[in-house]
């Protein structure tokens, strides 16, 4: 598949140093978070962590979409929510992976509809887009 050109909007950026058990922070400075490996990976676990702030961005990100989709087909998702469970793991190859579990309750339409109106999002979110056929992620009507 090829890369499709991208009218860029914004560029966010952030720094981290010591990685994985150190800090980030945006260039603004509206973001200086602390990051350590959670304890189930032998980390401290006293600060958050790349899966958290992962988590934080599509969830944030997916309601978005959500919103967009929403919209245009005429549906009501006020009090709605969207929950990302971000997992990570070994692969077989050695390395790391990543699975998310997106999770939305959308109280004011029936189920049908609601999966309907996620299966849209997936398609227009960009971190959809971005992680479309590198990572398993599933969609729940909670």
């Amino acid at each position: 598949m090829a890369i499709q050109p991208i009218d860029v909007k914004y560029t966010a950026v952030a720094t981290a140093e010591n990685g994985r058990d150190g800090r980030v922070a945006s260039d603004d400075g509206q973001l200086d978070v602390v990051v350590n490996p959670p304890k189930a990976m032998g980390g401290s676990g006293a600060g958050t962590n790349p899966e958290q702030l992962f988590a934080a961005g599509y969830s944030a990100c997916f309601q978005g979409a959500l919103g967009v989709v929403a919209r245009k087909e005429g549906a009501d998702i006020s009090g709605s929510t969207v929950t990302a469970e971000v997992g990570i793991g070994n692969t077989p190859e050695g390395g790391f992976g990543l699975t998310v579990a997106l999770r939305a309750r959308i109280p004011n339409v029936d189920e049908a509809t609601a999966k309907e109106l996620l299966e849209k999002a997936h398609q227009v979110c960009p971190y959809s887009n971005a992680t479309r056929g590198n990572i398993e992620v599933t969609l729940q009507v909670a």
